[in-house]
């Protein structure tokens, strides 16, 4: 069955990788995309643990190998490139505890074919503890292809794929939804588009009318269900909010004729927790006269897109302090000086005392304090403004559209947030010096950056003077 059956397979071994995750956890790393952000050789360290033990035919078909051998010694020319980034997602699944994964991701065929492919994979019963079996598979993305595959299959063949897929698959009967849209023709209606939006009641009576026939055990895993039943009999909770607008897109399509779709959407679990989903549709071949007969298979893409969502954040926030970082600052600051609004006011921040607490206390007492300038400044903000860490001690705030009045207003607002912090926190106070200047137009930005970085080092000066005679004084 492994050798024969129609999609790509490769049996691997991945306890290699399971050491390694064991000792990076007795290290004391928790946050594995953060560990592989510090130093992304990791990311091959960790490839270079998986060891494949077989794949079968179709495998070869797929990566043009003329055998098993050839395969594995040009492994290096299948996962390259594009594939890395991608990794790292599915290592993170496994990190946090799932015993399987799925991705979309790229291989190359020895023919130097791309191939974007969508990855399953698990981890044997039997081998949960250390990893030493796992079952990947690799869908070559043309669901034509995965439906007429499974309705050539034996019966018995068929629900044991069915059953057993780590995707969730559903079977469902359309032909009610067909009839309608049929009606919807017969009454003259040419452009579709139109007519749901004037008519949203016709998504929900069609979503209503699609049957399901049956789905498999993943599904069931997937949605928190305890039965096949339980799952049916609450379809409704599964499928709402942003499904009907979802689905509207999908009648749209087969309106169109396109009876093989894919699509991203949210579903919900039983629990109510949303489930974010890479969606395949076909209405297979034999029933396309009547669509009695439709496949879709879900792949859950939660932990991927909470994983991107992650990535992304990294890439525009400072990890310490939660404000935006100097790169999306920059960013932000040419985005203004180019296109306004006008004017702009700048508040240059600098924490004083820093170097101090870091020599006297540590460098945790010093984050501590960095912490708290972006509670600070995350408070005093809005959404129309940007407060970044620019540096080790340095802040920024922009004020697109506000006046020299209105930046005082803002950095006032900050000094009693530092007040109402210094009161919550016990110990070292918290102490900002702060410039401010306000520009009319593009070819004044730098020079304001300069008069608020002037005058904030001129407050920053006087912090001093200041502590230097409190220290006289209390000699």
């Amino acid at each position: 069955m492994f050798d024969l059956a129609p999609v790509s397979l490769w049996l691997e071994d991945y306890s290699a990788l399971k050491r390694l995750f064991d000792v990076w956890r007795a290290d004391g790393v928790t946050d594995l995309l953060a560990h592989f952000a510090e130093d992304p050789t990791r990311i091959r360290q960790c490839t270079a643990c998986l060891r494949v033990l077989s794949v079968n035919r179709r495998t070869l078909s797929l990566f043009a190998a003329s055998s098993q051998a050839e395969l594995l010694d040009n492994l290096g020319s299948v996962f390259r490139d594009d594939m890395l980034d991608q990794v790292a997602i599915e290592l993170a699944q496994l990190w946090s505890g799932s015993l399987e994964f799925s991705n979309q991701t790229v291989n190359y065929a020895l023919d130097r074919r791309r191939l974007d492919v969508l990855i399953h994979a698990r981890i044997l019963p039997g081998h949960e503890d250390t990893w030493s079996r796992v079952l990947v598979s690799l869908e070559d993305i043309t669901p034509q292809v995965q439906g007429a595959q499974r309705l050539r299959r034996s019966e018995r063949y068929a629900r044991d794929l069915f059953e057993h897929s780590p995707v969730s698959l559903w079977v469902e009967d359309f032909s009610a939804v067909k009839r309608l849209l049929d009606e919807v023709r017969t009454q003259g209606i040419q452009d579709f588009k139109t007519f749901i939006k004037v008519h949203p009641e016709f998504v929900s009576r069609c979503m209503q009318e699609i049957r399901v026939i049956d789905v498999n055990q993943q599904t069931l895993q997937m949605f928190g269900a305890v039965s096949k039943e339980d799952l049916l009999n609450n379809i409704g909770r599964v499928f709402r909010g942003e499904m009907h607008d979802s689905f509207a897109d999908q009648l749209q399509d087969l309106w169109e004729g396109k009876l093989v779709q894919q699509r991203e959407v949210v579903n919900y679990a039983l629990s109510g927790e949303p489930v974010y989903i890479h969606m395949q549709f076909s209405v297979l071949a034999d029933h396309q006269d009547h669509w009695g007969l439709v496949l879709l298979s879900l792949v859950d893409i939660s932990a991927r897109k909470k994983a991107e969502a992650y990535l992304e954040y990294l890439g525009k926030h400072d990890v310490l302090t939660q404000l935006r970082n100097r790169t999306f600052y920059v960013e932000e600051l040419n985005r203004i000086t180019r296109k306004g609004p006008w004017p702009l006011s700048v508040i240059a921040i600098d924490l004083n005392g820093l170097k101090v607490i870091n020599d006297e206390h540590g460098h945790a007492a010093g984050d501590t304090l960095l912490r708290r300038v972006g509670e600070v400044l995350s408070k005093a903000m809005d959404a129309s403004t940007c407060a970044a860490r620019i540096g080790g001690d340095e802040f920024s705030v922009l004020l697109p559209g506000m006046d020299e009045r209105s930046a005082l207003a803002v950095q006032e607002r900050i000094t009693s947030l530092v007040e109402i912090n210094n009161q919550f926190y016990p110990g070292q106070p918290l102490s900002l010096a702060m410039g401010i200047a306000t520009c009319t137009s593009g070819a004044d930005v730098e020079a304001a950056l300069h008069r608020a970085d002037k005058a904030m080092y001129a407050e920053k000066l006087r912090y001093y003077k200041e502590n230097a005679l409190d220290r006289r004084h209390t000699h």
